[in-house]
């Protein structure tokens, strides 16, 4: 390798590299070998994790947090592969997650077992396509197979028995294997509760997980109804309602302002009582608005006041704030009500019904949330 050494116009000094002999690129059977080996790598990575003596593996990030899993999924997430054979794995063990939420690990060692097979074939000359119709055709007789082999298994919404043996064995290679018939019924119950069982179909979006610092695992519970990680925006409001009739508004508790910028200016003690005066009537009328159409409880997007707050308070009408947009849609949902825009168009019709809400305090910090329950719409 000869180098030229040279200067720019500027005089600055740089030197010129001849490229080596051609660069050496691999093509045809020697380079899907080397993509098998790859896949290969990747499969013998995950292949120890697998099964009830499976190991857990550390797997540590460019910024130095560590996370330590047999769970395939999340092994495979987080092993950054240059290589794009061992991505394509990675894609292939996401859309098994995505698609049955289960036999990650495996599927990813199934491919690298396969790969190993068709191996040995290229050794004897077979084209990489003749090998990939075989397979097809060989899953072909082994799904025909798996038809004459499998058992049906009867369950009903009323014996759920089986349905929690299938979740018991999923859950046991998880952290939750310490409260094992615990989270495996919670995982039945959570499930049953939304599936559409005439189309087959669970909307996962309709359960929500929350999570509290301290406590134990043992303290998990399945709520049927909402749950809004806040708390009443007062201490002193009463913790739980009975029989809730609930206005659900997207319009902040505030007096009306001017949109564009505004000026007030005030000139004497009058005006400046006067202003203090509107403010308070503009807050009562809103308190009152609410009271007259019959609700007993406010979930609100936006804030509010002091001023509101104090008021909402000594009309003994409990409220939250600060409730979350998609909280406030499930929130619609499960009480069957109608979400309000403006204070005008309040009205008994669009109030949402719920059994109780409380609020539950949870773990060592004893945080607080608030449990919807026996709602109108059970889902």
């Amino acid at each position: 390798m000869s180098a030229i050494y040279t200067t720019d116009e500027y005089g600055r000094p740089f030197i010129i590299v001849r490229e080596q002999d051609k660069k050496a690129r691999t093509s045809g059977i020697e380079a899907t070998r080397a993509h098998i080996m790859a896949a290969k790598t990747v499969a013998n990575i995950v292949r120890t994790s697998l099964g009830p003596r499976g190991l857990d593996k550390i797997l540590i990030s460019p910024d130095g947090d560590i996370t330590i899993s047999n769970d395939g999924a999340t092994i495979m997430s987080q092993m950054a592969i240059e290589n794009q054979i061992g991505r394509l794995l990675v894609e292939l063990s996401k859309s098994q997650d995505d698609e049955i939420g289960d036999g990650t690990t495996g599927i990813v060692v199934l491919a690298g077992a396969l790969l190993e097979q068709a191996e040995e074939l290229l050794d004897r000359g077979i084209h990489p396509i003749r090998i990939s119709d075989g397979f097809e055709q060989a899953c072909k007789i082994a799904v025909a197979h798996l038809d004459q082999v499998s058992d049906v298994i009867p369950w009903s919404k009323d014996d759920t028995s089986d349905l929690f043996r299938c979740a018991k064995t999923s859950l046991g290679s998880k952290i939750v294997n310490k409260c094992h018939d615990q989270f495996a019924q919670i995982a039945v119950d959570s499930i049953l509760a939304v599936a559409d069982l005439e189309r087959k179909d669970v909307d996962f979006e309709l359960i929500k997980m929350e999570g509290k610092v301290g406590g134990e695992l043992a303290d998990t519970a399945l709520v049927r109804g909402v749950i809004i990680d806040k708390d009443f925006s007062h201490p002193q409001m009463p913790k739980e309602v009975k029989d809730a009739k609930i206005a659900i508004l997207t319009c902040p508790f505030e007096p009306p302002k001017p949109k564009t910028k505004h000026k007030l200016d005030i000139t004497s003690v009058k005006e400046f009582e006067e202003l203090q005066k509107f403010e308070r009537d503009a807050f009562e009328g809103m308190v009152q608005r609410v009271k007259d159409c019959g609700a007993n409880i406010v979930a609100c997007q936006w804030g509010f006041d002091d001023e509101a707050n104090s008021l909402l308070l000594q009309h003994k009408l409990p409220a939250i704030r600060w409730v979350g947009g998609p909280e406030v849609e499930l929130l619609a949902i499960a009480t069957n009500g109608r979400i309000v825009p403006r204070f005008e168009d309040l009205s008994s019709e669009k109030l949402g019904s719920a059994g109780t809400i409380r609020e539950v305090t949870y773990g060592t910090t004893n945080e607080s949330m608030i449990v919807v329950e026996d709602c109108a719409n059970s889902k």
